[in-house]
């Protein structure tokens, strides 16, 4: 009887994994588009998982290969019964396809537990990760685009945005136009706006005053302050930055080409280093 019963409590926990596995391995071939579109309702029925869901498709990025204390984290966070799914596509890279409660298409509760997975991971895992989100998506067969939209905002981010640990695709603004323009347009743009001295040439000081009177909306005064300069010696730089660039950024139309240029120009370095 005691055999029977062990018997029977095996063959329970070798269907649950093979179950597992097989959702898993349905779930990666889905994200990287290996599937025709009737295979996918096919293998979603069989695995019983509903094909009429809306689902958001995130990517965790961490700082270690085959983090495996990440992914038990998440798996704790969302429960494959709730109707969830946790894979892997690469070393680095944790896959979260999230059913949405019904009516749940707020981008802002997307976001909030974007920020929450960030969080926790930065908790109880001990480790800094990025998160990045595609679209929601209504049907099981669009999943690969939603995939393929975070791990758009997941490379804008890092290029334009690299301090910030959230990207949300329908938030990358500017950066998302740069991302899609040809190499040769770009590396044209720069020559056309820096005629005199490039960017890659200004130092550590020209760099922190550009980026805070960015941050300040073009205010002088605030700016500044928040230096810790009289504000002639920062109308000073301004002066200097414009003999050396041709480029007046107290003037908005100025500030938006310079800024644009600067964007432009981690886009050309992030091309380089890929290529590299």
């Amino acid at each position: 009887m005691i055999g029977r019963i062990c018997v029977s409590q095996l063959q329970d926990l070798v269907m649950a994994y093979r179950e597992r596995f097989d959702k898993s391995n349905f779930i990666q071939n889905l994200l990287l588009d290996n599937l025709l579109l009737v295979d996918i309702y096919n293998r979603a029925k069989k695995l019983h998982i509903a094909s009429e869901r809306n689902r958001v498709v995130f990517i965790i990025e961490t700082r270690h290969e085959k983090d495996t204390e990440s992914m038990e984290v998440l798996r704790n966070m969302f429960s494959d019964e709730e109707g969830h799914f946790i894979t892997e596509v690469d070393e680095k890279s944790i896959i979260l396809v999230q059913e949405l409660e019904a009516g749940g298409d707020n981008y802002e509760d997307i976001e909030e537990t974007a920020s929450s997975i960030r969080d926790t991971l930065n908790t109880e895992a001990m480790t800094d990760v990025r998160v990045a989100a595609g679209t929601i998506i209504h049907d099981i067969s669009q999943v690969s685009r939603s995939y393929k939209e975070a791990r758009m905002a997941l490379n804008v981010g890092k290029i334009f945005y690299n301090a910030e640990r959230v990207h949300m695709y329908n938030k990358l603004g500017i950066g998302r136009l740069i991302y899609q323009l040809p190499e040769s347009l770009c590396r044209m743009f720069i020559r056309e706006v820096f005629t005199k001295q490039q960017p890659d040439t200004f130092d550590e000081e020209t760099l922190q005053t550009i980026n805070m009177f960015f941050d300040n909306s073009l205010n002088v005064s605030e700016t500044a302050r928040q230096l810790f300069v009289h504000r002639n010696t920062l109308v000073y730089r301004l002066e200097k930055l414009d003999k050396s660039t041709g480029l007046d950024i107290r003037k908005f139309d100025d500030a938006l080409t310079f800024k644009i240029a600067l964007m432009v120009e981690s886009y050309l370095h992030y091309l380089d280093n890929t290529a590299s």
